[in-house]
């Protein structure tokens, strides 16, 4: 009796640093893209570009995901999951501080090329790792709790700018991310292998062939994909441009956005939690559709309230949905994917999905161009949001399956 209990103590202890380390890896990525976006203006006055110029770092980051995916995605199903989130972890960390010690704006866009590589590979690898190592029953609220990390790292860039960049400059903000390499070490002494790849590799012979697996799996690839593409249209098209839309069509100052930015941010880490564990009652495709057709009701609310605080409330019921279907994914993409190559197809087809949509803001922006701002953003919104749920509608399901059993 003793020994049993003894063993579930230490698997829930392994369960909670695997939990801790791919919530920690997806949060830091984020505060790294973050700061780029906050620190912009200031970035393009110390090498005196333009904020046209700057922002192009932005699409090489997202260009390059896909290649950091396709990496380390790679040799997590060939390697294990432990040695690629490692390398991943001091890979961009290294890259980071570069970041910082830029001497001119070339060298910058190239680490952010590089950065991209890094970020591309994280999700898929740190995903793996995360859900091949939690129980059936609590895979949807530990999936919800895992993707929201997105969520925290933009808190935590916004934290940095306000009080490091006035005091230290934007460099520090860089230096400060290159802190995940301690997570490296981490992972190193504290979390063993994925016991699904030991399993699965145990009776293979021979490493699996990506190139052959991708064939093999082509129309789910396709699939993941189409969804990724949507689910970051969904994402994107409601988070990037908002701050754009309070200044330009409701003149808000700075403070006013940055207050109704951190109210929404609560909002996805609330939805995220809640519709993650939700999917395990309703099935993952269930409440995606739930949550993106409540997201679709709160459109007027968040493009056409009356005042700042309705658009505030409208703000973080809006991420409250679209971050609620969010947090379905890392579950529902590790269950749709085959053991042999978990590590690898569902990152690739989030960050090919990643790319596709990433002419989200700049859609937006030229719609604007034409009509009123809320009414851009609210026309780009519900066409995103009907398309999505036809996406996932159409959609294979493999709710609660057992891995390692296919």
């Amino acid at each position: 009796m003793s020994g049993t209990a003894s063993g579930t103590a230490g698997e829930n202890a392994i369960l909670r640093r695997a939990i801790l380390a791919g919530f920690a890896g997806w949060t830091l990525d984020a505060f790294d893209f973050f700061l780029v976006v906050l620190c912009l203006t200031d970035i393009g006055g110390t090498f005196n570009v333009n904020d046209a110029s700057v922002s192009a770092s932005l699409l090489l980051t997202l260009a390059f995901r896909p290649i950091g995916a396709l990496i380390f995605g790679w040799m997590a199903d060939r390697y294990g999951r432990r040695l690629p989130m490692m390398l991943n972890l001091v890979f961009f960390s290294i890259i980071e501080v570069c970041t910082g010690l830029s001497v001119n704006f070339h060298q910058f866009l190239i680490l952010r090329a590089l950065f991209g590589i890094g970020m591309g590979g994280e999700w898929g690898v740190g995903t793996a790792l995360v859900m091949e190592h939690v129980p059936v029953r609590w895979r949807g609220i530990v999936a919800g709790l895992l993707q929201e990390g997105y969520a925290v790292g933009y808190l935590l860039a916004a934290a940095g700018y306000w009080i490091v960049l006035p005091h230290f400059g934007w460099r520090v903000l860089f230096f400060i991310g290159g802190a995940p390499a301690l997570l490296a070490l981490y992972i190193r002494l504290g979390i063993p292998e994925s016991p699904v790849w030991k399993n699965q590799r145990a009776t293979q012979v021979g490493a699996p062939s990506r190139g052959t697996a991708t064939l093999q799996y082509w129309k789910l690839f396709i699939y993941l994909t189409a969804l990724m593409a949507m689910m970051n249209f969904s994402s994107h098209g409601t988070q990037d441009m908002y701050p754009t839309f309070l200044k330009r069509f409701w003149l808000a100052t700075p403070g006013h956005v940055a207050l109704i930015t951190v109210i929404s941010m609560i909002g996805a880490l609330s939805g995220g939690v809640c519709f993650g564990l939700l999917s395990d009652r309703l099935g993952r495709r269930r409440t995606m559709m739930v949550s993106l057709a409540l997201a679709l009701l709160m459109i007027p609310l968040w493009a056409f309230a009356p005042a700042l605080a309705l658009l505030a409330l409208g703000a973080f019921l809006m991420q409250f949905m679209v971050q609620g279907a969010w947090g379905v994914i890392p579950a529902h993409l590790a269950e749709l994917s085959p053991d042999n190559v978990r590590g690898f197809l569902p990152g690739f087809a989030y960050q090919c999905g990643a790319l596709i949509a990433g002419s989200a803001a700049w859609i937006e922006a030229k719609l604007a161009e034409h009509v009123a701002y809320n009414q851009a953003m609210a026309l780009c919104a519900s066409v995103i949001f009907v398309i999505a749920l036809a996406v996932i509608f159409v959609g294979p399901e493999r709710h609660k399956r057992e891995f390692g059993g296919a």
